[in-house]
């Protein structure tokens, strides 16, 4: 997901009080008093895995000749294959689509935020200051985020497998999002990602179910909340090799001392060329990425 800067292209603690009650679904949504994170979703609907591919490879035949970044130096795969962790972005890179638009969308706001998004693109904007405008132009219920989990996930091709190799290499994996947990735990029960793996916002809602805004004691509800989020990992996991994988500036700012040793662009979804090429290497296809594992 990516924070709203002025880059080429169209993106763990909740807190608690009497009268806020952050919400989080796994198979099923319930309150609960201690925090948990953004949303994509497996599936075989509206957009087909082929769908899917077609439009990555697309980006990828037109986009390619400008990067000299899509061969990883004997360096980069030596720190993809030897990395004891790799935190995923969520938004446009373990799903297809991007979480707040799509909700913003099922609210009946979907041009209004995304108008809104346009604007800002035209300068910085903190994240925080995004995150709640945007959010203010639709502020969703309980009960409409409740209708909305009820649609799976869009899951990009490629990524399940992907994890699961990982896994199997005894990979820490984790997922970090400027997007909301009420969102993105379904698609991390679909993954096998733990909860406390999950860095990502928390929508709280009233004891009627009406918005009341988002969690700011969350790293990931501000500008350079990725950063710190892969800081706070490493440190208290003592990784020798962490790697980021996303597709926006606030990914790329995780590579960084003391946080991610190497950023990889994933262009399959949205191809943001200022961030591509900053990238150590850049992907169209999660298969690439497994492929190397070999």
């Amino acid at each position: 997901m990516e924070g709203l800067k002025c880059v080429q292209s169209a993106p763990v603690y909740t807190h608690r009080s009497r009268h806020l009650s952050p919400l989080v679904r796994t198979s099923t949504l319930r309150y609960v008093q201690t925090p948990y994170r953004n949303r994509v979703w497996m599936t075989m609907s509206s957009m087909s895995f082929n769908s899917v591919s077609a439009s990555v490879h697309s980006l990828e035949g037109s986009k390619l000749s400008h990067s000299d970044n899509t061969l990883p130096s004997k360096e980069v795969l030596d720190l993809w294959r030897n990395a004891d962790a790799v935190c995923f972005d969520v938004d446009s890179t373990v799903c297809v689509d991007e979480g707040i638009d799509e909700l913003a969308e099922f609210c009946g706001a979907g041009k209004a935020v995304a108008e809104w998004t346009a604007r800002a693109m035209g300068g910085s904007v903190p994240f925080e200051e995004a995150l709640a405008a945007r959010l203010s132009l639709f502020n969703p219920s309980l009960s409409q985020v409740q209708d909305f989990l009820k649609r799976p996930p869009r899951i990009s091709p490629g990524i399940n497998e992907l994890i699961m190799k990982l896994k199997a290499q005894k990979t820490d994996v984790y997922l970090i999002s400027g997007g909301f947990r009420q969102m993105i735990n379904p698609v991390a029960s679909i993954l096998g990602i733990p909860p406390e793996n999950i860095f990502a916002n928390q929508l709280l809602f009233g004891s009627s179910g009406e918005f009341l805004g988002f969690d700011t004691n969350e790293p990931t509800s501000r500008s350079g909340g990725k950063a710190t989020a892969v800081q706070q990992i490493r440190k208290a996991h003592g990784y020798k090799a962490l790697v980021m994988i996303g597709d926006g500036a606030t990914d790329l700012e995780a590579r960084k001392p003391g946080g991610a040793d190497l950023f990889i662009c994933y262009g399959g979804v949205q191809l943001r060329e200022a961030v591509a090429a900053k990238a150590d290497w850049l992907v169209f296809n999660f298969k690439d990425l497994i492929n190397s594992l070999d």
